[in-house]
């Protein structure tokens, strides 16, 4: 069969075009917006031990200057907090030299990304230092990291610590519970200059016990986003409003997205369709990993109806980022291993897909981030099948498969970027094995084939022998 008067890459029903990532014969192939083409379903890379200890609070940020992911955490086994910087090619992760930022033992670890000033804040209890809350200012460079003085910002026990950046003021905001103030939930805004951090004074946003608070900026409307559990009254979901002015923020009402008791309390925000999505473990339902969408309105926040995305598994520990290439959350969460889920927001509601295992063993408090340079999500956490050493591992969640961009197989093996022939309609493509002859098979979301329809439903083609199928649209 020959394509005429047509594209001039399509010769007897072979197409050949660039591999946006590297091919195996007899992948499912898709084609990208750019023209390039990529293999259906997600690849995940080898897992890297980056620190040989025990560690904990593992938090991460992209360096969307350097083009970074940096990981922040406690090594336990050592009593001090460690940073360093990794770089993905593909999805193979290397790292830079573990870093130590703190004199001493530091836990409850917050991380953010300044992009004004283009340094990261990382923000700690000092357990060396009464438990004070402190942040350190670091500075990306290759693939190092290096740390200014540490600074205090609550000369108090504080614990629960989250931060983010408002990129409308050029501010880091940290929210904490003040243990020297009966627990309240407070927050600060920093202002980072050179490779240190100042602060503004103390505003409580709930004068009451509080927990868990985990904040996000939301862009489209200039605010930052607390979401916490109200330990006042047996741990409840709760989210508020913040609005950045000078060296100050102050808070609208506070509104309950779960009333019932909840834990590891996670917020992420999703600027293609402008909303807030709170990961949490519901412990009124069995601990099952459960999600709500929020949307900002001024000094208010609303929220939709929860959702249990883990099905009768627990949820701990979830972690969320964005990614804007596919406008989803990634979500990575502790069930009955390591697992990741993608969140795709609309209006008020979250649906989720299958999961992807990341570790079959289980973590402690891990983390996600969205590498926009090697368009892949980074994970950092404690591997509890390797004594909870310090562990970092890539994976590239492929484009989204639908009926349109599903175009054929793959003839031959290629790497990154080199030119791949691909079998497409009316071809036959001889690179499977297990077939039935004679049945028809169907495209799976993970790039496998299957003899029942999945969703979307991807005809594939007809099998002609347990090796050879007739690619179909």
């Amino acid at each position: 069969m020959r394509f005429l008067g047509k594209d001039p890459n399509i010769i007897d029903a072979y197409y050949t075009a660039t591999a946006d990532k590297a091919l195996t014969a007899g992948n499912s192939v898709l084609v990208k917006s750019d023209g390039k083409v990529t293999k259906s379903g997600s690849t995940l890379g080898s897992a890297l031990t980056v620190i040989s200890s025990n560690v904990n609070f593992v938090e991460s940020v992209f360096d969307s200057t350097n083009n970074k992911v940096v990981v922040a955490c406690t090594d336990e086994g050592n009593s001090v907090g460690k940073a360093f910087v990794v770089s993905v090619s593909g999805t193979t992760c290397t790292a830079g030299s573990v870093v130590q930022f703190s004199s001493g033992n530091a836990d409850n670890i917050s991380i953010t990304f300044d992009s004004a000033n283009e340094k990261v804040v990382i923000s700690y209890r000092d357990r060396a230092n009464t438990n004070y809350g402190t942040s350190v200012v670091g500075t990306v460079s290759g693939t190092s990291i290096s740390f200014g003085t540490p600074v205090v910002f609550e000369s108090a026990n504080t614990s629960d610590i989250g931060s983010t950046f408002d990129s409308s003021n050029n501010k880091v905001v940290i929210g904490y519970r003040d243990v020297g103030n009966s627990g309240h939930g407070t927050a600060r805004v920093g202002t980072v200059s050179s490779t240190s951090i100042s602060f503004g004074s103390a505003v409580v946003f709930e004068a009451a016990s509080t927990k868990e608070c985990s904040l996000v900026f939301d862009s489209s409307n200039n605010k930052v986003v607390i979401a916490y559990e109200d330990a006042a009254v047996g741990d409840h979901g709760t989210g508020i409003v913040g609005t950045v002015s000078g060296t100050s923020i102050s808070f609208g009402s506070a509104t309950v997205f779960e009333a019932a008791q909840t834990r590891d309390t996670n917020a992420t925000f999703d600027t293609t369709n402008n909303k807030v999505l709170i990961l949490y473990a519901d412990e009124n339902n069995s601990n099952y990993g459960t999600a709500v969408v929020g949307t900002v309105s001024g000094t208010s926040i609303s929220f939709g109806t929860p959702v249990v995305y883990t099905g009768t598994e627990v949820g701990y520990f979830p972690s969320g980022s964005f990614n804007p290439d596919t406008g989803k959350v990634g979500v990575f969460v502790y069930s009955s291993d390591l697992d990741f889920y993608e969140a795709t927001i609309s209006g008020t509601s979250v649906s989720f897909s299958t999961s992807i295992e990341i570790d079959s063993d289980v973590g402690g408090e891990q983390t996600v981030v969205y590498d926009t340079n090697a368009d892949v999500f980074v994970f950092g956490y404690p591997d509890s099948g390797n004594s909870s050493y310090g562990t970092v591992v890539a994976l590239d969640p492929g484009p989204a498969l639908t009926s349109e961009n599903f175009i054929g197989f793959a003839v031959d093996t290629c790497a990154e970027n080199e030119q791949s022939t691909i079998a497409i309609v009316g071809c036959i493509d001889r690179n499977q094995t297990s077939l039935t002859a004679g049945q028809q098979y169907f495209v799976q979301t993970d790039g496998t084939l299957s003899t029942t329809a999945g969703s979307p439903s991807v005809l594939a083609g007809t099998a002609i022998s347990a090796t050879e199928l007739v690619v179909k649209e």
